[in-house]
């Protein structure tokens, strides 16, 4: 009777082993499932920082790039500011000069005409235009008249 009761206890023994197996048997192939689902996460991930880690430095060779391109158009800058105030001081110049021949230009003509003028009045009387009288000064008539 006793021996019985031993195969039957190793019966359900079994029978308890065997659905235990198949309950380890399933969260195995959970864990295995979950695993594969995490690794594909960290593969993503890995990729993800890669094309950031290429970006940023894309992004550094561009910034270094547009450094040296403002340094050279500030250089740039400060050339053409020079060069504009260069010109504005030779117009400068350039301008008082003309303001001087043409002063010297305008005296000449009147000194002309004032010879030409006196010519006339020797040469040909017809053409001379005697000049306006003036009108004299309170002191330049005392003087005048004393």
């Amino acid at each position: 009777i006793g021996f019985e009761k031993v195969l039957s206890m190793i019966d359900e023994m079994v029978e308890n082993l065997k659905v235990e197996q198949t309950e380890d048997d399933q969260k195995k192939e959970y864990c295995n499932t979950q695993f594969d689902q995490s690794d594909d996460k960290r593969k993503v991930l890995e990729q993800s920082i890669k094309d950031s880690e290429t970006a940023i430095d894309e992004m550094e060779g561009a910034i270094k790039t547009f450094t040296e391109e403002i340094a050279a158009l500030e250089a740039g800058i400060k050339n053409l500011d020079k060069a504009v105030a260069e010109a504005t001081e030779q117009r400068k110049s350039e301008n008082a000069e003309y303001k001087d021949l043409m002063a010297s230009d305008s005296t000449a003509k009147e000194v002309l005409a004032w010879a030409k003028n006196r010519l006339n009045k020797f040469y040909n009387p017809n053409m001379y235009k005697a000049p306006p009288k003036r009108e004299l000064s309170a002191q330049e008539r005392i003087f005048v008249n004393n």
